[in-house]
């Protein structure tokens, strides 16, 4: 992480530093290079981030991992069925639709991959049933995951924790 000294003040972004600098009439684009930072006397370091900071960074990218793999088209009967939330509310509505109809009442449902397949309102809870299960091993890799970057001693160990299903 870069730090930026300037008339004894060091400063943890460039937004900050060009705040301060504006106040004292000098504008610097948020776009500048480290060389023309130094030719206006801004000492610029390197400072190693907080292990507290790498381990909150990688628990986001783990639950941004989780949270993209749970609404991924799910696998059920040979073909692979949207989960995004536009699909678990249609599907929530077929079922109703189909329940009302009788049992073994079918409708053509478009797949993920675009087929056209007779569905029944079993099929769709089973689907649901399928994202239950695939949820839970998302959800159990998620807690694993976190507890090694939780139990992790250094930030290459953070970094080197992966989200295992």
């Amino acid at each position: 992480m870069k730090t930026y000294t300037y008339k004894d003040k060091t400063y943890n972004n460039l937004y900050d530093l060009s705040e301060a600098m504006g106040q004292d009439g000098t504008f610097i684009p948020l776009s500048i290079s480290d060389a023309d930072l130094g030719c206006l006397g801004v000492a610029i370091s390197e400072v190693e981030e907080p292990l507290e900071t790498v381990r909150a960074h990688k628990i986001f990218e783990l639950k941004a991992e989780r949270d993209s793999k749970e609404v991924e088209p799910i696998a059920y009967n040979g073909h692979l069925y949207d989960y995004d939330s536009k699909a678990r509310d249609r599907i929530s509505a077929a079922i109703i639709a189909l329940e009302l109809q009788g049992e073994g009442t079918t409708i053509e449902w478009t797949t993920a991959d675009n087929a056209d397949t007779p569905v029944t309102a079993n099929d769709l809870k089973m689907i649901i049933a399928a994202v239950a299960v695939r949820s839970n091993k998302l959800h159990t890799a998620y807690r694993v995951a976190k507890e090694k970057v939780e139990a992790a001693t250094t930030a290459a160990d953070v970094e080197a924790v992966t989200f295992e299903v």
